[in-house]
């Protein structure tokens, strides 16, 4: 006689976060909200900037302007410094987030992680499809295909914060692990399809300092003086070995330890991201914006975009492409796992994220650099497709965000109540005893407290004369 088959409990598809990782969630979306928005306040000062009649040269002059040592193969302009040197900044922080997930975060778990990385890759791989079929239709070309497969996270945040819209934290943790996937395959795409003519000397010194820099972290040497100086010299030699700078960041991120040891409350990974962050989020992602998204604007200008194939490509990767991926990706997971969706969302939220995940900058305008560079036009002509595409999927995100504001604010009170002011959500403790002896003690004092008004509700109507009114004998 066979035993009975344990019943499989199926597994939750963005279900509500463990207190940790929430508390984690908030501190990391607080930093990128508030450089969200610089970001897109960067933006639109360059978008004035560059268009303004009396201010245009400026910009130009600006952004051209050289400087650095050439002896060191660095004499670069002020654009380009924003976007090889400051944008290593973002990857460095972006490597430390995906270590974070890889060990301690989502992307720990296969069973969890089936689900983000599936629905990122597919959020990569239909914009880069709708953008190849559109240029294979209209004889553009192929190699901006991998421009509308980046989300920006901050300018995201920054797009809700504006709106005003609350998410439940297991949305948030979404759209975040969605983003780290995503710059992980991002990172692979500009080192892997935009990676010059090889140095092979410069590209093992940078090798040999990453090593240097991985045994020092390995001793436990410590102190900032160290590090810097030497992170700076990997990143030029980086530079110099046709490998896109940005990887030192990226790589040197993931070097750092992000799980805690006896004795520590914070690991190194998680120190270092929180000092560096802000200096990413509020001074070079921004920077890089203002240098990067300074393109011309005007009527014709705007029509060339849904006129051109290559431009036409990303608007439709973005907005369409990427809300097909997510949504399709996320629906596929769920459908061919255990999976299910909890039943505190709706597939509705599901496709508004998605919708939202359409706005791509950063990383969009990085690479569309990358992929035009030598035509300074189309570069300019993509910039401002990434620029259109990233603000009608805003539109549409905050149109289908708006129409489920009410229940997002309902769940996001539930997950905030805290009504034993113990500075734990009341949802993370129901199966603690001791929260359920102090709630008792608190409905007990307000039970009390009834009672009492009821005893002098009750004296004053015996003081009133007769104890009713004038009409019908009704209580006065």
């Amino acid at each position: 006689m066979t035993a009975p088959r344990t019943p499989t409990t199926a597994r939750k598809a963005l279900g509500r976060l463990s207190l940790p990782e929430r508390t984690f969630l908030t501190d990391a979306l607080r930093t990128e909200t508030v450089g969200g928005v610089l970001l897109l306040l960067a933006a639109v000062a360059a978008l004035l900037w560059a268009n303004i009649p009396g201010l245009h040269h400026g910009y130009e002059t600006v952004s051209d302007f050289h400087l650095g040592p050439g002896a060191l193969g660095l004499h670069l302009s002020v654009a380009h410094w924003a976007a090889d040197g400051l944008l290593a900044v973002f990857f460095f922080v972006a490597g430390i987030e995906l270590k974070r997930e890889l060990v301690a975060g989502d992307l720990r778990d296969p069973k969890a992680a089936v689900l983000p990385v599936v629905a990122a890759l597919c959020g990569m791989a239909v914009p880069a499809g709708v953008y190849t079929l559109t240029n294979l239709a209209g004889n553009g070309s192929l190699q901006g295909w991998a421009v509308p497969t980046a989300t920006d996270i901050a300018f995201a945040l920054a797009v809700l914060a504006v709106i005003g819209t609350s998410l439940p934290s297991a949305l948030r943790a979404f759209l975040l692990t969605l983003a780290v996937v995503d710059d992980l395959f991002a990172i692979l795409i500009i080192a892997v399809f935009f990676t010059d003519q090889l140095n092979p000397a410069a590209l093992g010194g940078a090798a040999a300092g990453l090593a240097v820099f991985w045994l020092l972290l390995r001793k436990g040497v410590r102190g900032w003086y160290v590090y810097v100086p030497l992170a700076v010299v990997i990143w030029a030699l980086m530079y110099n070995s046709g490998v896109h700078a940005t990887i030192a960041g990226v790589a040197m991120g993931l070097m750092l330890r992000c799980t805690t040891r006896e004795g520590e409350e914070h690991s190194p990974g998680e120190h270092i991201e929180h000092r560096v962050r802000p200096l990413s989020a509020g001074l070079a992602v921004p920077l890089f914006a203002l240098f990067s998204a300074g393109v011309p604007i005007s009527g014709g200008a705007l029509g060339d975009v849904f006129a051109k194939p290559e431009t036409l490509g990303v608007v439709l990767g973005l907005v369409v492409g990427k809300t097909l991926g997510i949504f399709g990706g996320t629906w596929l997971t769920v459908r061919f796992t255990r999976a299910r969706l909890s039943e505190e969302l709706a597939w509705a939220d599901v496709f508004a994220m998605s919708s939202l995940a359409g706005i791509g900058f950063t990383v969009s305008l990085l690479i569309g650099e990358l992929a035009f560079g030598s035509d300074t036009v189309l570069t300019g002509e993509v910039k401002a497709a990434v620029l259109i595409g990233s603000l009608i999927a805003a539109v549409c995100a905050t149109t289908l965000l708006k129409l489920r504001d009410n229940r997002y604010r309902r769940l996001c009170e539930e997950e905030d109540r805290d009504e034993d002011l113990d500075g734990i959500p009341d949802v993370y403790e129901q199966g603690d005893p001791a929260y359920h002896l102090r709630m008792a003690e608190i409905h007990e004092r307000k039970a009390a407290e009834h009672r009492r008004l009821a005893a002098e509700a009750r004296h004053g109507l015996a003081e009133v004369p007769g104890g009713a009114g004038e009409e019908g004998d009704r209580p006065a």
